[in-house]
């Protein structure tokens, strides 16, 4: 048992100081008697004296679980109202100033009424349990997070209340209550789930007897689940070696030819027999070619395609896969059919069998094969490896020479051994037993009685000399295989970084666009490749991400159509139409292909196998992100899809009522003007047509501000600029609101020395009257605005001061927000929000800006409005 693990397993198990414990009662659905379980256990526990008081519970109507809980103290319900209705929610406060020991929390994923401080009731429960309060609860399967497009595939229903599945992982014990589907039903009927009303309609929407036993299985798979954690945590807490339950497949796999249909053979079993399942690669330190490798990586991604996992150990096949599968459980483990290896009579099966010890070992015949081998061009060394070979025997032969006259003849071997060592380590084996052979001959020929010639003629010297050849031909060998995994390690390890760094840069990328760009920068900045990422549309069209045109053939375009469709590499370098000038590699997501790579050497028409491989490893991350860029515009869509809806339903609330209001004076004015005619006296006459002439103002404005804000949101703001004088446009502004500025005192103050402003003087206006009317709404009756016009530096700042009861400082910067509104004093009706929009919008639009703050004396506010001062005209201009 791995330490670590059991002191991982001993921190687990230590009780969370100061949190409570959470017990949770799982169903498969409504009605299987997940309440009446929990209340039984609280009895249970408040007759052993423990402190229990309910906070929630649905008793739904039922005598039994009612009358249950009347025998219990409870906490009471804290009535929220909510359309017309008062809900029964749990008093979180209540209960946790009265400081249970236990308490009764009844359905987890209750969504609690809106002005509640949690918007879930397992939010409830984790602020229980964080005050030390042991906490009971019930849950069905379906609300549970991960299950639901599964329960919605079994149902048709799609599940709204969810509950995450870390909070039910983190719970100290999952009580399972089940219920046969045939007894549940026949409860439903009796109306001891729903009344007989609801009971009808549920039985054709949701308790089939399909679903509730497919609902059944989930339940029990769930609680399976945990039993499972369970008892891995309570194994590495005492150390044991874990035994199997439940099992796992393994499948061996190499880089022979059958590695693909194995991957998917054991994928197909997992799924029958609901196994979970690894695919095991074990390196034994011998080099594989090419072709193999590029399988073995093949087989791999294929493995994680399926579902499965994906392991790579070292050391002997047998014995490692062995133990790995004591290790993780497993009960089964399937391989293909090979052919003994030339040394030896026993084939992989049969080493495992032997190592077995109770697994299950079964063999797939795929066509026997070998395991993958060195290709003998590999094995064969350069020629100048076989010469270093001879001149160090020669040098080794020249150095014994002159060392046997200090030294006895078994110490002068050791320079033979000296030599065989380096040639094995500085080149390979074919070498270093070439070597061996001359230091073996040299070594008879100079030392051996009778010396210069092969005759030997004591016996003790036969068996040292070929003790002596054993000796090198073994070191040879050792030093020769060790150099060749210390090469495939560096290979590994280089590939590992480049997929790292490669992954590195796609992380830092933000959208498609930067992930395609770091990806061929990449690409092309460290091999002499030319790439490309083509996309295909729906019409079967192809297109270039970058934005290039590149005119292909035929056959690559035919081996592109092959690569998407298949999700294989395809083109050049490949089985499926070789002889292409490109190399297509698709680049997978969740959902199929997403986009292919192309690649092709920019001075060969072949790209090198390692940068073959290298492709393909980098092929997976950049599909990965490629996904998560496409994820990334989804949720933007979405969100920008979202907050277009909320505009517009702020829109429809705010113009809706703020339009009908003057429509209906107006009409109310004229209807009385059509009916009474000549009834009414010429001061009432006078008066209902100034109302409405006022109302038709009021309706103006407000769909020029409606008008304006359309056009500071589409760039359709044209600015006219002119010198003006701020005295006229105050003027002209206070001239148009005067029927709003009506019963109110307005003080203007201008100081003389005021410059002329080059703006477009309409726009500046609109947005003073917009100021001056929001501030009118706000301020009482009789109450005084003063607006003051002076220089501020290099910036011309006109300053509206009312007394209203002025803005809280959070909620300054919110008052510039389309449709924000806050209607508070007297005169404080509701309006569109736009108006200080506009007015931010039309100042901005200028180079100016606009500014909230307190009144005089901390009475009211004053909205400063500020415009650059440019350089005075000529006094001919």
């Amino acid at each position: 048992m791995n330490s670590s693990r059991r002191a991982d397993a001993l921190l687990a198990d230590l009780p969370r100081e100061g949190r409570g414990r959470l017990k949770v009662f799982l169903g498969a659905a409504p009605g299987v008697g997940k309440t009446y379980a929990m209340l039984q256990a609280a009895h249970r526990q408040r007759e052993l004296g423990v402190d229990v008081r309910v906070g929630v519970v649905e008793t739904h109507g039922r005598s039994e679980t009612a009358a249950l809980v009347a025998g219990l103290p409870q906490q009471p319900v804290r009535a929220v109202p909510y359309r017309g209705l008062q809900l029964a929610e749990l008093d979180l406060d209540g209960l946790l100033a009265s400081t249970p020991q236990l308490a009764l929390v009844d359905e987890l994923a209750h969504t609690n009424a809106p002005g509640s401080r949690h918007t879930k009731r397992w939010q409830d429960v984790q602020e229980l349990l964080s005050a030390g309060i042991d906490v009971y609860s019930t849950i069905n399967v379906q609300h549970l997070e991960s299950l639901n497009d599964r329960i919605h595939d079994i149902t048709r229903i799609k599940v709204r209340e969810t509950v995450p599945d870390w909070v039910i992982q983190d719970a100290d014990e999952i009580l399972l209550i089940d219920l046969p589907p045939r007894e549940l039903l026949e409860r439903l009927r009796e109306g001891k789930v729903y009344v007989p009303e609801q009971a009808r309609a549920a039985i054709d929407a949701f308790f089939s007897q399909t679903n509730l036993t497919a609902l059944r299985e989930l339940a029990m798979q769930t609680a399976a689940a945990r039993v499972e954690a369970d008892l891995d945590k309570r194994a590495n807490l005492l150390g044991e070696p874990l035994p199997a339950v439940r099992g796992r497949l393994l499948v061996g796999i190499h880089g022979g030819s059958s590695a693909a249909a194995l991957v998917r053979h054991a994928s197909r079993v997992a799924e029958r027999r609901h196994l979970p399942w690894s695919a095991v690669h074990v390196d034994d330190g011998r080099a594989m070619d090419e072709p193999a490798r590029v399988r073995l990586q093949a087989a791999c991604q294929l493995a994680e395609r399926l579902g499965g996992e994906v392991v790579t150990l070292r050391g002997d096949p047998a014995r490692t896969l062995t133990e790995h599968a004591h290790e993780r459980r497993a009960s089964l483990i399937l391989i293909a059919r090979g052919r003994p290896r030339m040394w030896s009579s026993r084939t992989l099966a049969n080493r495992l069998l032997a190592h077995s010890d109770g697994l299950e070992v079964s063999i797939l015949d795929v066509g026997a094969e070998p395991m993958p081998r060195l290709r003998y061009t590999q094995r064969s060394a350069e020629w100048t490896h076989y010469v270093l070979a001879a001149a160090s025997s020669a040098g080794a032969t020249a150095i014994a020479m002159l060392l046997s006259k200090v030294l006895e003849l078994p110490n002068v071997s050791l320079v033979f051994l000296s030599a065989v060592l380096t040639v094995a380590v500085c080149s390979s084996l074919g070498p270093a037993l070439a070597c061996a052979a001359l230091s073996f001959l040299a070594y008879n020929w100079f030392f051996i009685e009778p010396t210069y010639s092969f005759t030997i003629n004591r016996e003790q010297d036969v068996l040292s000399l070929f003790f002596f050849l054993f000796m090198a031909t073994l070191t040879g060998n050792l030093a020769s295989r060790l150099r060749r995994q210390l090469k495939s390690l560096r290979e590994t390890q280089s590939e590992t970084v480049a997929v790292l760094e490669f992954s590195r840069r796609l992380t830092a990328a933000t959208d498609k666009a930067a992930i395609l760009s770091s990806a061929k920068q990449y690409l092309e900045e460290r091999q002499p490749l030319s790439t490309l990422v083509m996309t295909r549309h729906k019409s079967g069209n192809w297109h270039i991400e970058d934005g290039g045109d590149l005119r292909l053939s035929e056959q690559d375009r035919a081996a592109a159509d092959w690569a998407w469709k298949h999700e294989e590499p395809a083109g050049l370098g490949t089985d499926t139409l070789p002889n292409c000038s490109w190399l297509w590699i698709p680049l997978l997501g969740d959902e199929g292909t997403l986009a292919i790579l192309g690649a092709r050497g920019s001075t060969e028409d072949h790209i090198p196998p390692d940068l073959n491989r290298l492709l393909k490893s980098l092929a997976q991350p950049l599909g990965q992100a490629l996904a998560r860029a496409r994820l990334a515009e989804d949720l933007e869509a979405a969100r920008l899809h979202g907050e277009t809806e909320q505009l517009r339903s702020a829109l429809l609330a705010s113009v809706s009522h703020d339009l009908r209001t003057p429509l209906t004076a107006m009409r109310g004015s004229i209807d009385s003007l059509l009916t009474l005619g000549n009834a009414i006296s010429e001061d009432d006459r006078t008066e209902l047509l100034e109302g409405t002439r006022n109302e038709a103002e009021r309706l103006d404005r407000y769909i020029q501000n409606l008008l304006d804000m359309t056009r500071l949101g589409h760039g359709g703001l044209k600015l006219a600029r002119d010198w003006a004088a701020p005295g006229d446009i105050v003027s002209s502004a206070l001239t148009r609101l005067r029927s709003v500025l009506t019963g109110l005192t307005v003080k203007c103050d201008i100081a003389d020395s005021v410059p002329l402003i080059h703006v477009h003087a309409a726009l500046i206006e609109q947005a003073l009257v917009n100021v001056l009317e929001n501030a009118a709404r706000f301020s009482p009756s009789l109450g005084v605005i003063s607006i003051n016009v002076a220089q501020e530096g290099n910036e011309l700042c006109f300053a509206v001061t009312d007394q209203g009861p002025g803005i809280p400082p959070q909620e300054r910067k919110d008052v510039f927000d389309m449709f924000y509104t806050a209607a508070r004093g007297d005169r404080g009706g509701k309006g569109t929000g736009l108006g200080l929009a506009i007015c931010q919008g039309m100042l901005g639009a200028h180079g100016g800006r606009v500014a909230v703050s307190d009144g005089p004396d901390a009475r009211g506010t004053t909205i400063s409005m500020y415009l650059p001062i440019s350089p005075q005209p000529a006094q001919d201009d």
